[in-house]
């Protein structure tokens, strides 16, 4: 309760306060019922600040007459007591006695009929000339004056990008109230909380405090009620006026236009020839998230990946990164999520929205054939081409002559089969290709060459 309520003009006020920290006794000697008398029966270690005339503070409170009948009660009502201190709109007793306190201190006080009600009371509630007594606890204090409050707790020792309007980020975080109660957590539900910064999608308070935010850094927001969710709360789980306090860890940062980045770790002295689109790469990688996470690894495999580059064999962002390798160099490449996973992620590996970084190691390029091709010979095609694989001279190629035509052809470097596949599949297929009917065995008239610019002919 301790609403305004009419009451006769102050007298000065002997205002003592026990400034100790832990648990206050019980103070002695503060003078009779006709002076304000406080108690601090708990008094928190850490006070940032103290209530101040001009502050607004939401408090819990008790209020009992001296014989211990309780008149009102903020914890029955299960909300707390909202309140500007020092303009008016409180008994005098406690707009004085709420002065200096800490969150979470819990205070006594004893109000004289002077600095309540007087001589009227309250009809029904108060009555004339009585002591009063509240067993107050201070939930919440800020003022209009308060700004979004920033304090970081772990910076990581390189910071190569900080958070900018715009950006998309994930982040995990605690939400706490001044008082230290927890309202929500995402490390709670195991998900990052996943948001563009500075376009409106976050509170106000939270869209400032995130700005400059290396990944890896951890901080604390404080922001006050009118930069949060204001005089009405959100509704269900933040009441209104409340000021709030994240614990926030950045884990990823990327922009919509962001491209790929790479960073050269390693790079030979000597490269015959650096990597192109359509070519067959094997490499060594290990894939982590930007804050380290490890997601994916072929060492861990004790297996190369290996793949044709410039063909949607991999990410988009691979697919652009891999260009331009020598054998032996070791890159670094950030593939932001658009080029990557995109919002969805990889199930149960790679989350969604996720920049991705690959250290990779290329053990060894294979030129391609052009596209549509499996094998292409390497110098001019022999005119007696079906002669020459027609061994036995009947007429009649089968698989078994035709792959061993092809295997010697490219053993002796005459031609080449697409790298990355199985040879013995390859052959099939093209001995298929060629056996029009069915039958097993191709002829001299069903035997084509597929057209194709010069040295690439194919079977």
């Amino acid at each position: 309760m301790a609403f305004r309520g009419w009451r006769p003009p102050p007298p000065p006020l002997l205002l003592l306060l026990l400034w100790v920290t832990g648990q206050a006794a019980p103070v002695a000697g503060l003078g009779s019922d006709a002076e304000l008398q406080i108690e601090r029966r708990f008094v928190p270690d850490e006070c940032p600040r103290t209530v101040r005339s001009g502050d607004f503070v939401r408090y819990h409170y008790v209020g009992t007459f001296p014989d211990g009948q309780k008149f009102d009660s903020s914890y029955d009502r299960d909300s707390t007591f909202n309140v500007f201190v020092g303009k008016g709109q409180l008994i005098t007793g406690m707009d004085q006695a709420l002065v200096g306190m800490c969150v979470n201190e819990r205070r006594f006080v004893k109000i004289p009929p002077k600095l309540a009600y007087g001589n009227e009371g309250v009809s029904g509630v108060i009555p004339p000339n009585s002591v009063l007594h509240f067993d107050v606890l201070l939930m919440d204090i800020w003022n209009s004056e308060d700004q979004v409050q920033i304090h970081t707790y772990f910076k990581p020792p390189s910071c190569p990008r900080t958070i900018q309007v715009s950006d998309f980020v994930r982040y995990h975080y605690n939400g706490t109230f001044l008082d230290g109660t927890l309202f929500d957590s995402s490390h709670n539900r195991m998900k990052t909380y996943d948001t563009y910064v500075g376009i409106g999608w976050l509170i106000p308070g939270m869209d400032k405090g995130l700005l400059g935010m290396c990944v890896g850094e951890k901080r604390i927001i404080t922001i006050p009620p009118f930069l949060a969710y204001g005089e009405d709360g959100d509704g269900k789980d933040i009441p209104g006026q409340a000021s709030l306090v994240f614990d926030v860890a950045l884990l990823d940062l990327h922009n919509p236009k962001d491209s790929i980045s790479i960073e050269n770790k390693v790079v030979p002295e000597n490269c015959e020839r650096i990597s192109q689109s359509g070519d067959f790469l094997r490499y060594h990688y290990n894939g982590t998230l930007l804050d380290g996470t490890l997601f994916d690894s072929s060492y861990s495999r004790n297996r190369t990946f290996d793949t044709y580059i410039g063909q949607g064999y991999v990410i988009p962002g691979m697919d652009e990164g891999l260009l331009g390798v020598c054998i032996g160099e070791k890159r670094r490449i950030v593939v932001p999520p658009h080029l990557g996973y995109g919002e969805e992620g990889r199930d149960g590996e790679v989350p969604g929205s996720a920049v991705l970084v690959f250290d990779i190691e290329l053990l060894e390029l294979v030129a391609g054939l052009p596209e549509g091709y499996m094998f292409i010979w390497n110098g001019e095609v022999s005119p007696n081409l079906f002669e020459e694989i027609d061994k036995d001279g009947n007429g009649e190629v089968l698989l078994e002559e035709f792959s061993e035509y092809i295997h010697a052809q490219v053993a002796s470097g005459k031609g080449k089969l697409a790298p990355g596949f199985d040879a013995e599949l390859i052959v099939k297929n093209m001995f298929t290709n060629q056996d029009r009917n069915g039958d097993g065995k191709v002829t001299a008239e069903e035997f084509k060459l597929k057209d194709q610019e010069a040295k690439h002919d194919e079977l």
